[in-house]
């Protein structure tokens, strides 16, 4: 297998306090945009070429990645007129693809974050005969997911939506938004028109007596759609519970980008990120956040699970817990966020101007 499909066409819009015009898989991720994690892993596991599939400002990705070379991949780039759904993407990007009819294509999602054995993931199609092979992985509550029970061999037998009951929740699998397709299979699904792969394409391949093969695979998944999500996602990765080789640098307790200034008794915890030219004042502690390029955070400031965005600043002693603080806005000193909380990009709060805990 030497060659996939991903799927980046996505708005991110649960992420729009943070950045309204940066497409979700360009948001920096343990110190570099995070699609570039998908890749490098892809080519790890020895994919070569990729097409991706974008949509939403789709021009801001082609003039970072380029052809692919610097990281040792051929990319090439189409972009949807109107949106198309998962299956339809695929569809829409057949024409770029080399492989042979029989040859296996690896499809994954931009906006999800996995410990998946890729090759294992392939080695699993290639034995079983499959027409498509599925990773899944397993929730504690799978009631937000759609749930894709297996026979004893791994073979898919339904595809079923959100469980309303206890009744209805009968595996705790779910569809974790990687595949491997027979590149034959791709060119089944309906061209210029919106499919879902989820709703339309694997049950209607299961009804025809398709053969799709299910691997579980629960190492480390994590679905990035919201700024929370992400901000974890950032530093599993500098932590290194989340594998990648396009981590800047050793895994550890902090990342700490060239040209940011950190002061000497500042603490750095948990994964934290500071991106390039970003200042962390005196006496500052921050942990398990990411604060971006050229934000500041004053003297006796302390972020927790938090995302401070571009050239944002966060006053001196202010207090903020799982809050994320759009591009350019800026935090007055002794103001206390917590959990949930959103500051629009470009936003002035005054000093001492909210606060959640109680006068006691």
């Amino acid at each position: 297998m030497t060659e996939a499909i991903l799927l980046v066409g996505g708005k991110g819009t649960r992420l729009r306090p943070l950045t309204i015009n940066t497409p979700k898989p360009m948001v920096p991720a343990a110190g570099v945009p995070f699609l570039t994690h998908q890749l490098a892993r892809a080519r790890a596991a020895g994919v070569e070429h990729i097409v991706l599939a974008t949509s939403y400002l789709a021009e801001v990705f082609e003039p970072y990645f380029g052809d692919g070379s610097k990281l040792g991949l051929s990319i090439e780039y189409v972009t949807e007129e109107e949106p198309l759904g998962t299956g339809g993407a695929i569809r829409n990007v057949a024409s770029r693809l080399r492989s042979a009819p029989e040859d296996p294509v690896l499809i994954f999602n931009g906006d999800i974050l996995t410990g998946l054995d890729i090759q294992a993931l392939v080695a699993t199609h290639r034995s079983s005969g499959a027409d498509v092979s599925l990773h899944l992985t397993r929730v504690e509550d799978p009631r937000a997911f759609g749930l894709v029970p297996t026979d004893p061999t791994g073979r898919v037998t339904a595809f079923l939506e959100k469980p309303q009951t206890p009744e209805e929740i009968v595996t705790d699998q779910i569809n974790a938004g990687a595949y491997v397709f027979r590149r034959s299979v791709i060119d089944t699904i309906p061209a210029g028109r919106p499919v879902s792969v989820e709703r339309e394409t694997f049950p209607e391949l299961l009804a025809s007596g398709a053969h799709l093969q299910g691997m579980v695979d629960s190492t480390y998944w994590l679905d990035l759609g919201t700024p929370q999500a992400f901000v974890r996602g950032s530093a599993d990765l500098v932590l290194g519970r989340a594998p990648s080789p396009a981590v800047p640098g050793r895994c550890g307790d902090r990342l700490i980008m060239e040209t940011a200034t950190v002061a000497p008794d500042a603490k750095l915890t948990g994964g934290t990120v500071i991106g390039p030219g970003a200042v962390i004042g005196a006496g500052a502690r921050v942990t398990g956040s990411t604060v971006m390029a050229n934000a500041v955070v004053e003297p006796g400031a302390v972020v927790t699970d938090s995302l401070i965005g571009a050239g944002a600043r966060i006053g001196a002693r202010t207090v903020l817990t799982g809050a994320v603080i759009g591009d350019g806005a800026e935090v007055g000193a002794d103001n206390e966020l917590r959990d949930g909380v959103r500051v629009w990009c470009d936003t002035t709060l005054p000093p001492a101007s909210l606060r959640f805990s109680s006068d006691q």
